[in-house]
């Protein structure tokens, strides 16, 4: 099988857990709202999709159009850190229970959880959202989809942080 097959099929596994990821999202938003929750952020939300959707079809489209090489010594680190940040995701999913959203949502006299890879992190999934944007294209070469990911993503998932925080401060989340 080429190797851009195999790239395709990553993207494409990639896909199907961000779907799962969705689901998962949705039913803890659904226990997180009958909590009292409230959702924080909404504008950045929509971008923050966008960026993802465009990292695969960007990642797909730069290895089909410009027929980037697979580079042994570059792809196999790369897929390393992919399968890495995959683990920590789920990790966080792990740790956080019905509190991990896609979507900001903060659940009045929640304390803040300083378990799992929170002992180390203070936002271990964006650590792994900054890892997989980057190093995904890198699997298969896809330079130009690995920088502009991250020159879209990084101010992005400052301002979901900053969101986050504020959040997390106006709901009176215990430290």
């Amino acid at each position: 099988m080429r190797s851009e097959t195999l790239f395709f099929l990553l993207l494409a596994a990639t896909a199907a857990e961000r779907l799962v990821e969705l689901a998962v999202s949705r039913r803890n938003m659904a226990w997180s709202l009958a909590r009292g929750g409230s959702e924080h952020g909404r504008r950045h939300y929509p971008l923050l999709v966008a960026a993802h959707v465009g990292l695969l079809v960007g990642a797909w489209a730069e290895v089909f159009f410009l027929s980037r090489p697979f580079l042994p010594w570059l792809g196999w680190p790369m897929l390393v850190l992919v399968v890495g940040a995959q683990a920590l995701r789920w990790n966080v999913v792990r740790t956080l229970g019905p509190h991990w959203t896609t979507r900001v949502v903060v659940v009045p006299g929640h304390v803040r959880i300083r378990s799992g890879p929170y002992r180390f992190v203070r936002h271990p999934n964006y650590v792994a959202v900054l890892i997989e944007g980057f190093a995904l294209p890198l699997v298969h070469t896809a330079w130009i989809t690995a920088t502009l990911f991250s020159a879209v993503n990084l101010p992005l998932l400052a301002w979901r942080i900053a969101c986050e925080e504020q959040a997390l401060t106006a709901a009176s989340v215990r430290a």
